[in-house]
């Protein structure tokens, strides 16, 4: 046995794996299920779900005068989204491999729904928070879709379709953040919501009369201690990031929260360690495979994350502290254009680039070239085609490794434990972009100018910081085993 395949079983659990993979690809074929239908709507709902995270961002101060909410209380429509798909992500995957991804896809996708219509008809901050809640819970959106493109496409077409989704998903976010302000402007801020819940509704109508279920499984019981335990520990850690600033880092609530997340988490891994069907089986985060995406998929976290903080907010700094370029809100967005359309152009390539040479060469690519980007954008950042270089850098960064990510964990994982396994991915991202977002905030909230602004100084350390971040992913990135995909629930070099 070679590489890193230590939390298989050789010449038990990797037959089943192959058997259940071709099982699949029987079914598939008895169904006579079209790929192009099968991407197409798991696509428009990646693409949905990725508008509504950046889509209320921008209108966040308008929504608060409507509403008549102080910027803290407003900031809840984020904080409560991040919490809601931290928990919902990884068991939703778990739920996804044991029961059927296409079902538990659909049941997520009502959440959603319910959470859009709610928003879409709230007079009140309480329902507008209750309706983010609720649309948290498509963060598992991502891991499933990611699972039935496994199970339904032929094999020789996952990479590229995986990239695909992966650019599809980053120009769903891009492009909620160029809307976002003629909706509100035009409309009103409700149509944020009444908009994707249309599009909601045509998705979930083509994944239940054009998506087959798989019949791929992985049998057991749902471990709610172990799902318990993980969403409060989430709970705890998220909190703490994303209200630290604001409560005080030092103070007894955020430290409390910190410590209650490490006893929690730390519970959590003890149990699943002993549990007979854990919600997340720790001997798949050890392999080398599964891990160094992990802890590249937090550092990812904090510098996209990182970026949409930073670049929106230099550009719309006013052109008069020599620095800003004073840029309105939607003006700021049309700048993130070139990265989106980067993405969708790259995202592909990298699943192209993994079939003949593994996801090790595009994922390094890929953070090489975002942590350029961020260097760029520390070097230089004070005319308008400095700004434009640098995110068209980054988009192309991104868009190779995020499809990259999600192709070595495939290739690492067996069939049964695709949904779970991207969907640690996909926390670890959420994760990262909270740690990056408090650490950078308070950067800029550190070293202010006396007007209030934040200062040239602040933003040239954060870039850095992000940069550095991103070193420390092409290290990880280089420990990841290298090898071509295997198909039929075998792990890279096996």
């Amino acid at each position: 046995m070679r590489g890193d395949s230590t939390f298989h079983k050789p010449d038990v659990s990797l037959s089943r794996a192959a058997r259940h993979a071709r099982n699949a690809r029987n079914a598939r074929n008895a169904r006579n299920a079209k790929p192009a239908l099968v991407f197409g709507f798991l696509a428009l709902a990646g693409v949905v779900f990725a508008m509504l995270q950046s889509l209320v961002a921008p209108a966040l101060p308008t929504i608060a005068a409507d509403l008549r909410a102080s910027t803290a209380d407003i900031s809840w429509l984020v904080t409560a989204y991040l919490l809601a798909a931290a928990i919902a992500t990884p068991i939703a995957g778990r739920l996804g491999d044991m029961f059927g991804r296409r079902r538990v896809l659909l049941v997520v996708l009502g959440v959603l729904a319910t959470g859009a219509l709610v928003a879409a008809l709230a007079d009140n901050l309480a329902f507008v928070v209750i309706g983010r809640v609720l649309q948290g819970a498509g963060g598992a959106i991502l891991p499933l879709a990611f699972g039935i493109v496994r199970d339904e496409l032929p094999r020789e077409r996952v990479g590229v379709a995986v990239g695909l989704l992966s650019a599809l998903l980053g120009a769903g976010g891009g492009l909620g953040a160029v809307l976002a302000g003629p909706i509100v402007s035009t409309l009103s801020w409700h149509w944020l919501f009444w908009i994707p819940l249309i599009m909601i509704a045509l998705a979930a109508a083509g994944i239940a009369f054009g998506v087959p279920e798989s019949p791929v499984r992985a049998p057991g019981r749902v471990d709610v201690t172990g799902a318990l335990l993980l969403s409060a520990g989430l709970v705890c850690l998220l909190l703490a990031l994303t209200k630290g600033g604001n409560w005080g880092w030092t103070s007894t609530t955020t430290l409390g929260l910190f410590a209650g997340a490490a006893v929690t988490l730390s519970a959590w891994v003890v149990v699943e360690f002993r549990a007979r069907a854990p919600l997340v089986d720790m001997r798949m985060i050890t392999s080398r495979g599964v891990w160094t995406t992990l802890i590249t998929g937090i550092a990812f976290g904090i510098a996209t994350f990182g970026s949409f903080l930073l670049v929106p907010l230099l550009l719309q700094l006013p052109a008069t502290t020599g620095y800003g370029l004073g840029k309105s809100v939607s003006e700021a967005g049309l700048y993130l254009l070139p990265a989106t359309v980067a993405m969708v152009v790259f995202a592909p390539l990298s699943g192209a680039l993994d079939r003949h040479f593994g996801a090790k060469l595009p994922l390094i690519l890929g953070i090489v070239m975002a942590a350029a980007s961020f260097a760029l954008l520390a070097t230089a950042h004070h005319a308008t085609w400095h700004i434009l270089s640098a995110v068209t850098l980054m988009g192309i960064g991104l868009g190779l490794a995020s499809a990259a990510m999600t192709n070595a964990i495939l290739a690492t994982v067996p069939p049964s434990q695709t949904s779970v396994a991207t969907s640690l991915n996909t926390l670890a991202r959420t994760i990262g972009g909270s740690i990056g977002t408090a650490v950078l905030a308070a950067i800029l909230s550190a070293t202010t100018t006396a007007q209030r602004l934040p200062t040239e100084a602040g933003f040239i350390a954060s870039f850095w910081i992000c940069a550095g971040v991103l070193v420390v992913a092409v290290l990880a990135a280089l420990l990841l085993p290298t090898g071509r995909r295997h198909r039929a629930g075998q792990p890279a070099g096996e």
